[in-house]
């Protein structure tokens, strides 16, 4: 496995799962951070853009987290 994260290639379901509620709270609270800033009369884009590109980080860290509690089917 090529993990871009080495430590949580140890970590236990349990807190795989608490990692994974952060990151979500995370990810939500961007979400709202851009649609404030979105809201604005004159919107900063570039701010905008960070946050949508960490928005983007964090899902890629959420789906890798994922793919860890689902396990390897072989059909």
């Amino acid at each position: 496995m090529n993990d871009d994260d080495p430590g949580l290639i140890t970590l236990p379901n349990v807190e795989i799962r608490a990692r994974l509620v952060e990151l979500r709270q995370q990810h939500q609270d961007l979400d709202a951070a851009v649609a404030a800033l979105e809201a604005q009369p004159l919107p900063n884009q570039l701010q905008i853009a960070r946050f949508k590109k960490q928005k983007l980080i964090l899902r890629d860290q959420i789906t890798k987290l994922e793919n860890r509690l689902t396990p390897d089917i072989i059909a």
